[in-house]
């Protein structure tokens, strides 16, 4: 079974009003989210926001699980960044978004909120440090194996 195939059910099922449990694969949400260990619930993107984390397709084949740095009213286009990404974006149609991750789920099963206070605070400081995050990744790739913000 392909990730395409695995993507489209998830997406199917979301659309049903199901909430799904979904793995993440690379490093590109570090410090929020590590790929390959911890997985995300994902839901009806309704009310779409800056800072919210997207499963979106921004491309033929391509989809990842990144954050919405910014929205387009006007074009109906929405802007992706990973967290773990020193620049690089993406850009799709709002329709595009396919879920919105409401939770993080560790290799325990313990489920983590995505918005609550303390972590939006986190994740606007983490977007501020853009210029710094080439270090600051490099130290928590190298250091802290289970780190997540």
């Amino acid at each position: 079974m392909t990730d395409s195939i695995i993507i489209q059910e998830a997406v199917r099922l979301v659309r049903d009003g199901v909430s799904v449990t979904f793995p993440v694969k690379g490093r590109s949400m570090i410090p929020f989210i590590f790929g390959g260990r911890e997985s995300v619930i994902l839901q009806k993107p309704e009310n779409l926001k800056r800072g919210h984390i997207v499963l979106a397709q921004v491309g033929p084949d391509t989809y990842v699980v990144h954050r919405i740095i910014k929205i387009d009213p006007d074009s109906g286009r929405i802007t992706l960044m990973g967290d773990g990404n020193i620049r690089g974006t993406e850009s799709c149609p709002t329709d595009k978004v396919l879920a919105i991750a409401t939770h993080v789920v560790d290799e325990k099963g313990q489920h983590r909120p995505l918005y609550s206070r303390a972590r939006i605070i986190k994740a606007r400081i983490w977007y501020l440090t853009r210029p710094l995050r080439r270090y600051i990744l490099a130290i928590l790739r190298r250091t802290c194996k289970k780190y997540a913000l």
